[in-house]
């Protein structure tokens, strides 16, 4: 086992937290912007969450929004210097935080250093292996040639990883911000866009610093579709984002339908003999960067706690994305901007003790974390599984409903302490969840 699955992620996109401008100029004078993030209390609210690791998205100098890369080596001057990133991490590690920085090695944006060479330079420039280049096409820019790009998007210009010396120097890249920054690893960006030598090429990277750090140095792999397996393994990445079962979460309280989601998660971890990824640990999410606020996709937004209790209880490492613990809405109307809002501190409420103590409860059980999973009981608007360890197995029950629900299932046991309350539980006669509820317990031996 590794710091991973003993986790619990939060999320922040930091140009849009700290209110940086959509566009770089380029010629602006630096802001500090990163200082924001210790100053105005968001390390604190991550270890008030029970967090201890940090998905910290795009902080490098780019045109816009991060993914369009204009140098890997220097922090985005919207948001302040290498000294500061540096700083924030630093900050994150005293108070227990560990930090992935977002690599976007899939694509780079037009004034990326090398390739503005090629623009100047065309054939002659010893950058013009590093993109898919067309000689003898055009573009909208009229720059008599056009090129490979991100799914249709000529501003995010891709990059050619069948050359060894673009590889080579991604690879000084990331060593160079474990040097200087001290990081934990990496989420690669569009990881399924990425070919399996080029991830085998960072594994070994990975590999080489995690034997320097004495500890894992993380490989977390951006995947929506299909099989996982082929973008995670031994050398591979080693975890992915699980697309799968957030959109079972949304969906089955949406539409009454607990089915949907556990047919997801006996499909990925059940005990069967063809479920998928079972021990693997994906990063399970309720919404992110790219998608839109959880609070804003329920219908019911009283179905928030039992919604994030399933997110807590079942396999997987949990992920909560900035000013979610709270319940701010947001949908992509006129771009992302809407779900990537700049926050002057962190709020705190009934949704954030919450989960809090789901958190407080997960990271106290090998069973949680570490657990199998096999499913109880599954109805319209309940569901009770079990997630067992050598050491202990714990049963959770959610009730997605507005009225309680009294739950008849084989506990295995007859007493239970429940790990959210610390309240003590008798499964004789059934077993009461109340309206929008959720229950970890912990079943006596």
């Amino acid at each position: 086992m590794s710091w991973y699955e003993e986790s619990v992620f939060y999320q922040i996109y930091p140009l849009g937290l700290t209110g940086a401008p959509y566009q770089n100029d380029g010629t602006s004078e630096t802001v500090h912007r990163l200082a924001q993030l210790t100053a105005n209390g968001w390390v604190d609210q991550m270890a008030r969450l029970n967090a201890n690791a940090l998905i910290l998205n795009p902080v490098f100098e780019s045109q816009s929004h991060g993914y369009d890369t204009v140098d890997y080596t220097k922090v985005d001057r919207r948001l302040g210097t290498g000294e500061d990133l540096r700083a924030f991490v630093d900050a994150c590690h005293k108070a227990g935080v560990r930090v992935l920085l977002d690599g976007v090695f899939n694509h780079v944006g037009r004034d990326f250093w090398a390739f503005r060479d090629v623009l100047e330079k065309r054939e002659a420039s010893p950058y013009a292996g590093w993109f898919c280049i067309d000689w003898g096409g055009n573009d909208r820019w009229d720059d008599h040639l056009s090129y490979e790009c991100w799914q249709g998007v000529d501003e995010l210009v891709k990059l050619n990883h069948s050359n060894f010396d673009l590889n080579a120097y991604l690879a000084d890249v990331i060593r160079g911000w474990e040097r200087d920054y001290d990081i934990d690893g990496l989420r690669l960006d569009v990881a399924y866009c990425l070919d399996r030598g080029f991830l085998g090429y960072l594994r070994q990277i990975a590999n080489e610093l995690s034997e320097r750090r004495g500890q894992k140095f993380l490989l977390l792999g951006e995947t929506m579709f299909g099989d996982y397996r082929q973008w995670m393994g031994d050398d591979l990445c080693d975890t992915v984002t699980n697309y799968e079962v957030y959109k079972g979460l949304w969906s089955s309280f949406n539409s009454a339908n607990m089915h949907e989601v556990a047919y997801s998660l006996d499909r990925q971890s059940g005990d069967a003999p063809w479920d998928l990824y079972t021990g693997l640990h994906l990063l399970d999410f309720a919404d992110n960067h790219d998608v839109p606020r959880i609070a804003t996709k329920l219908d019911d937004k009283r179905q928030l706690e039992p919604l994030y209790g399933l997110l807590f209880g079942m396999p997987g490492v949990p992920c909560v994305y900035y000013g979610s613990e709270w319940g701010i809405e947001g949908e992509q109307n006129y771009g992302d901007h809407e779900i990537r809002p700049a926050l002057d501190a962190p709020e705190w409420n009934s949704l954030s003790d919450w989960i809090a103590s789901l958190a407080h409860a997960r990271r106290g059980s090998t069973a949680l974390m570490l657990g199998d999973y096999r499913q109880l009981q599954v109805g319209p608007t309940a569901l009770v599984f079990q997630r067992s360890s050598a050491d202990q197995r714990v049963i959770v029950a959610v009730n997605a409903s507005d009225a309680p629900q009294t739950l008849h299932f084989d506990a295995g046991c007859g007493r239970a302490r429940d790990l959210i309350t610390g309240e003590d539980h008798d499964f004789g006669g059934g077993s009461e969840v109340p309206a929008f509820g959720c229950r970890y317990w912990l079943c006596e031996r």
